[in-house]
């Protein structure tokens, strides 16, 4: 699937993924390839991306490796959309 994340600044990164789970606010939750359509508020917490991703040099101090081989990104709230098998999500 396609995932997009968005920030205030930039477009923090674009490309193919595996999945991903986010802080929703009822808790987190996991977006998986061919996930029914939604829409969701996001909270405090880290974006987890799963899959063989490069992150753009310029925007490298945003993200972090964590333990089981996938990419971090803590975000403070944001929203998420997923629809067409492409996730939106646009993060603070």
């Amino acid at each position: 699937m396609y995932l997009e994340i968005v920030s205030p600044e930039a477009t923090l990164f674009k490309g193919e993924v595996s999945s991903v789970a986010v802080p929703g606010v009822n808790g987190e939750f996991q977006v998986l390839n061919n996930h029914a359509p939604i829409v969701s508020i996001l909270s405090k917490g880290t974006v987890k991306i799963y899959g063989n991703i490069t992150i753009g040099k310029e925007f490298s101090n945003y993200f972090s490796k964590g333990n089981n081989n996938e990419t971090l990104l803590n975000i403070s709230s944001g929203t998420i959309e997923m629809k067409d098998n492409k996730v939106i999500v646009l993060a603070d």
